[in-house]
């Protein structure tokens, strides 16, 4: 009970922290839409332990997503019935971006990096040059800026400069005790210097300072960096997430 105590507490900060266009509940599970960007914002995420589902259920749902033209996603956090993911094995759905959710703790030093520029209101700018260091999929700087412009907890809007020059970003979003960090992304001729662990310790001061007991992020299992990194910030793996994404249709011969 206390795992999914744990799983909950983040799973409804996180929803909070990174919103979506459109909420569907359906017994214990959220679906959510938000034009196809991040697959957080973009499946379906079970909110009560031992959520089920039935063929039907499935069925209902992956319809929502193909009205939306949205990718029909699952996200899998340990709250649901212990045969969700062989069910949805079993109709082809495909496991991919196995990922965790890690937790450390804030203390010390409160004192933000004086090159770390924390805005409390997102800007075009930073919405543009953030989406633009991430590239593929994720450089639609327009969808990014309407989930961030929706965000209603307190929040920071990082940069980072070198020389004047902007060349990492990132975003904390505080909510009951817990800071949030996301979008943590470095121009991509810069990274593996420590940037990155700069923009992430200025938003756990700037947590600090907002009274954050707690930081939390996300990170692909296999990045095992950055996995090492945040271990030596003091983060700890809180819970695992995996997707199970229905198989794009196989194209005529």
């Amino acid at each position: 009970m206390d795992d999914h105590r744990l799983i909950l507490g983040l799973e409804s900060r996180l929803m909070n922290a990174w919103p979506s266009f459109d909420y569907q509940a359906y017994d214990g599970w959220i679906l959510r839409l938000a034009g196809g960007y991040t697959k957080r914002a973009n499946s379906a995420t079970p909110l009560l332990p031992a959520a089920a589902l039935d063929e039907a259920l499935i069925d209902h749902m992956v319809s929502r997503f193909v009205e939306a033209n949205v990718r029909p996603t699952f996200r899998l956090n340990g709250l649901q019935a212990s045969d969700v993911d062989a069910m949805l094995d079993s109709r082809g759905f495909q496991e991919i971006e196995p990922t965790l959710v890690l937790a450390g703790p804030v203390d010390g030093d409160c004192v933000a990096d004086p090159e770390v520029k924390l805005q409390s209101e997102v800007s075009k700018q930073w919405v543009r040059e953030a989406a633009g260091s991430y590239g593929g999929d994720k450089a639609d700087d327009a969808t990014l800026m309407k989930i961030v412009s929706r965000i209603h907890q307190k929040a920071a809007f990082a940069t980072l400069h070198l020389d004047d020059k902007p060349v990492a970003w990132g975003l904390g979003v505080i909510e009951r005790g817990y800071v949030g960090l996301y979008d943590i992304v470095v121009a991509p001729d810069l990274r593996g210097i420590g940037l990155g662990r700069r923009v992430v310790t200025s938003l756990m001061s700037w947590g600090c300072q907002e009274g954050a007991h707690t930081a939390y992020l996300q990170v692909r299992e296999e990045n095992e960096i950055a996995i090492s990194l945040y271990g030596a910030l003091g983060f700890q793996p809180a819970y695992r997430y995996t997707h199970r994404v229905m198989p794009a249709p196989s194209s005529a011969p």
